[in-house]
Formats: structure tokens, C-alpha cells, sequence
């Protein structure tokens, strides 16, 4: 069993900074690919960011300059600073990881529970 926990969310002011976190524990052999999804009321969900194993590092246009992801291998942990908030980023954050479990051998999708990022103008 893979257990993922996301911390960090809240209520900033525009142009306020919020780190997100989510760590992964459990029944885990590999973490591949991590990432970070949002989801604003009435909206489709999607991509923020993703970080790969090896460190390669990809943004959704409307966040490149303000947000960063990073990875702590050796905590199963992903991070999203996020700076220069904007009411229009506003959402629901959800961590997304790609874990090879140990027993058995199988590779699939996670999701985190999500957390509430509400930036005031």
C-alpha cells in the first residue's frame, strides 16, 4: 500500500509565496516521474509542473517564471515553490507520482488528496 500526504496549501495574498509538499510512503520500490496538477472550480484539471528522475524539470506556460518543482529522493518527496501568486491561480493542487511499488513489482499513477491554494487579490 502507497500512502501520498500533500502539505503547504492556504490563503495568500496576490503576489504572496506558498511550498507545497507531498510525500510518498508505503510499499515503495522507485519513484519515476512526479508532478503537480491544479483544478479550479468549474474547470478541467491540469498540469502545473513535472520533475523526471533524473531532474528534468517542465512547466505549464502560465506558471514558468513564478513556480519551481523539486524532488527529494531520498525523502519520496515533491515540492512546489510558488511565488508571485495570482488570484487566477486558485485552485485545488494535487501531487501526481509515478511509484513502482516493491510486492509485487508494478508501476503506476498516484494521486495525492489535494490542497487548497486560494490567492486574494
Amino acid at each position: 500500500q502507497v500512502q501520498l500526504v500533500e502539505s503547504g496549501g492556504g490563503l495568500v495574498q496576490a503576489g504572496g509565496s506558498l511550498r507545497l509538499s507531498c510525500a510518498a510512503s508505503g510499499n515503495i520500490f522507485s519513484i519515476n516521474a512526479m508532478g503537480w496538477y491544479r483544478q479550479a472550480p468549474g474547470n478541467q484539471r491540469e498540469l502545473v509542473a513535472t520533475i523526471t528522475s533524473s531532474g528534468s524539470t517542465n512547466y505549464a506556460d502560465s506558471v514558468k517564471g513564478r513556480f519551481t518543482i523539486s524532488r527529494d529522493n531520498a525523502k519520496n518527496t515533491v515540492y512546489l515553490q510558488m511565488n508571485s501568486l495570482k488570484p487566477e491561480d486558485t485552485a485545488v493542487f494535487y501531487c501526481n507520482l509515478q511509484i513502482t511499488t516493491a510486492t509485487p513489482l508494478y508501476k503506476r499513477h498516484y494521486w495525492g488528496q489535494g490542497t487548497q491554494v486560494t490567492v486574494s487579490s
